[in-house]
This record gives C-alpha cells, sequence and structure tokens, in this order.
C-alpha cells in the first residue's frame, strides 16, 4: 500500500466522484482509477459502491478512510517536523475565514506571514463557520477562523481566539433605538434580518431567542455583513449582531442586550495534528494581538 494510493482514495471519498477527484489532484481519471482498482485488490474487498450517478463508500471504504486520513495526516506533520528543524516552511497553507473577521486583521497578518515564508504557497476562501469547519475535518483546509459551532468534528481542534457580545441592530427610527438595553422577550414581534439557517451566526441567534421564549419571523436572509446591515438601515428588519458590527455603520442603532446573553465566539479550527504552517501563521496571529472591539454607542446613527 502507498501513500500516493490513500491520498487518491481520499480524494475520491471526499468528492464522491472519480472526475472531480482526478481534476482536484490534477492527474488522469484513468491512473486514480487504477489505483483504486490496485487498492481494493490488495485489501480484498471493494471500497466504493460505483454507478454511473454516483460513487458512495463501502463499509469496509468508511474504515478505511478514517486511518487513511490518521496516515496522510501523520505524514505530513513528520515532513513539517524535519522542516521545521531546519526553519524552513514549504509546501502549502489552505487558510478558511468569515468574511468580516473583526478579532484579527487577516490582511496584514498574511502580508507578514507570506514575507517571512517565501517558499510557502498560501490560498484563502471565505465561507460559512459550518462549511469552513468540514473543510478542515477533511483536509481541504490547514486552518479556519469561524464562529464557535455548537458541535465540533472529533478530529478537528477548535482553540478560542475572541468573544463578544450580542447586541440589537435596529434602524435610527425604531422604538427601541434610544433604550439603554433591550430584553429579549421584547422582540416577539419584530421582523428580523439574517444568515441562512445552515450558518452558525444564524443558529446563535435562534438559540438565545428560543431560550427567551421568542419565536421569531425572518424575512430576509443575506449571505454578507454589509448587505444584512444596510436591511436593517432602511427598515426592513432587526437583527442580533456581534457588537463588533458597529464599527461598520454609523447608520444602525446598537443596542445592548439585558441579562445574561451567551456571547459570539471566534475560534481558530485546525487538523489533529495541526500542520507547522498552520500553527506558525497562528504563532503570528497571537503575536499581533486582538484589535479593540468598539464600544456600543445608542447615539450614533
Amino acid at each position: 500500500m502507498e501513500l500516493r494510493q490513500l491520498e487518491y482514495f481520499v480524494a475520491v471519498a471526499e468528492d464522491c466522484h472519480f472526475t472531480r477527484a482526478a481534476k482536484r489532484l490534477r492527474v488522469a481519471q484513468s491512473g486514480l482509477s487504477a489505483s483504486i482498482r490496485s487498492l481494493e485488490r490488495e485489501l480484498g474487498a471493494p471500497l466504493f459502491l460505483r454507478s454511473t450517478r454516483q460513487v458512495e463508500l463501502t463499509p469496509a471504504g468508511r474504515a478505511l478512510l478514517v486511518e487513511a486520513r490518521r496516515a496522510l495526516a501523520a505524514t505530513g506533520a513528520a515532513v513539517d517536523a524535519v522542516a521545521a528543524v531546519q526553519g524552513l516552511l514549504r509546501g502549502s497553507l489552505a487558510i478558511g475565514s468569515l468574511q468580516c473577521l473583526h478579532v484579527v486583521h487577516l490582511p496584514a497578518v498574511l502580508a507578514r506571514f507570506v514575507a517571512a515564508h517565501p517558499g510557502l504557497e498560501v490560498s484563502l476562501r471565505h465561507g460559512g463557520s459550518g462549511e469552513l469547519v468540514e473543510q478542515v475535518r477533511t483536509g481541504r483546509l490547514d486552518v479556519a477562523f469561524v464562529a464557535r459551532p455548537a458541535r465540533c468534528p472529533g478530529d478537528v481542534v477548535a482553540t478560542p481566539l475572541a468573544g463578544e457580545p450580542l447586541v440589537l441592530a435596529c434602524p435610527s427610527d425604531h422604538p427601541m433605538a434610544s433604550r439603554a438595553e433591550v430584553g429579549l422577550a421584547e422582540l416577539g414581534a419584530e421582523r428580523f434580518v439574517d444568515f441562512p439557517a445552515d450558518w452558525v451566526s444564524r443558529n446563535l441567534a435562534d438559540s438565545v431567542l428560543a431560550g427567551a421564549g421568542v419565536e421569531r419571523r425572518v424575512a430576509l436572509e443575506v449571505t454578507d455583513v454589509h448587505s444584512l446591515l444596510d436591511l436593517v438601515t432602511f427598515g426592513l428588519g432587526v437583527a442580533l449582531v456581534p457588537r463588533s458590527f458597529s464599527a461598520k455603520t454609523d447608520r444602525v442603532r446598537f443596542v445592548p442586550l439585558a441579562g445574561a446573553v451567551p456571547p459570539w465566539e471566534i475560534v481558530t479550527v485546525t487538523g489533529d495534528p495541526t500542520s507547522a504552517a498552520a500553527a506558525a501563521l497562528l504563532r503570528e496571529v497571537a503575536a499581533e494581538g486582538s484589535p479593540a472591539v468598539p464600544a456600543v454607542s445608542v447615539a450614533a446613527g
């Protein structure tokens, strides 16, 4: 059994498609298929159920996937360890991040990091927290900066980075805009603007309001912060958002919430073990420190 065979197997298992896996690996599909067949012969069991429409793992394939990921991660860690002794970082580092990451000024961090490690190929992609965590779990990302999920997969490492309170974002002419604070139970009649239902930030708001007995109505869904705040500005709904969103506009009022409300938490998520490149990036983040979260002003707007 060769490591390349395991790499090909994991790619097909993740994509559930031989053609897409071959394209991602930049190899000929015929060579990838031959490698998988050779691996199946060696193990004496079929690893995939193949059809004209889809590819699914067999029970033997599901068992192998766990160990194959571990073997590839251990091999990568061994290569990283040797490079670290030589003071080198080579290869690639794939980073995922929320669109608006206030606690880290990622462009500044990456500029220093890339200058310090010119031999490292760095890539960055944005997405929702759940999507990014899954990409770390499957090895497509080395590290991600996300909102803490309700549950993290057991094969990733989540490390707290920063936390901040939730506040109510409302239009400047809203009846609650001049309040010193607002109780969650008062929001039952409000129309809400929020992110899609499978986003961690949406799940947090749903959980917080449900805990206060509020069954809310989400009228409008968006996938970026600036659109959400624009909709709030024009009176199309209110939103529960992290306090740092108040730095993005002076046309919305941000009102503190009364009582004990679970905070918005940002965590870093890495594979287990964490790659040397990801660890080096996180050291750069720690050296930068977290920017100050702006104070909420009910007079702004």
